[in-house]
């Protein structure tokens, strides 16, 4: 993978934090004491971001640096099982069963989709 590739993929992850957080741009670098501008281009994959800008960046979203970094450690897929777990603390087992079938759904068509992503 290439560098603008990685920066890019970085930039994503980095977003759907935010956006799982529900935090906008301004809210980020308001926390992370960033510019929204180096917030935007960042998570475009534009900017090559620094250790330090990157560490302010996990601190003001509170997630862990594997998350944004290696989300395909086996660590990091912990931290997604639990989190899934999380969500369905509160569910009724027809909930459950809904979105165990959702996800077995979805899942599916991810593998078939492989290519694409």
């Amino acid at each position: 993978m290439d560098d603008k590739n990685l920066l890019c993929e970085i930039g994503q992850r980095i977003r759907k934090a935010r956006n799982d957080k529900k935090l906008s741009q301004e809210d980020l670098a308001f926390k992370a004491s960033l510019s929204t501008c180096s917030i935007s281009d960042i998570e475009l994959g534009k900017t090559n971001l620094g250790v330090l800008t990157l560490i302010k960046i996990i601190e003001a979203l509170n997630v862990s640096a594997d998350i944004i970094l290696r989300p395909d450690v086996s660590t990091v897929n912990k931290i997604y099982q639990n989190e899934f777990a999380e969500l369905l603390k509160d569910c009724s087992p027809t909930e459950i069963e809904t979105l165990t079938k959702l996800v077995k759904d979805v899942k599916e068509t991810l593998h078939k989709n492989k290519e694409n992503y």
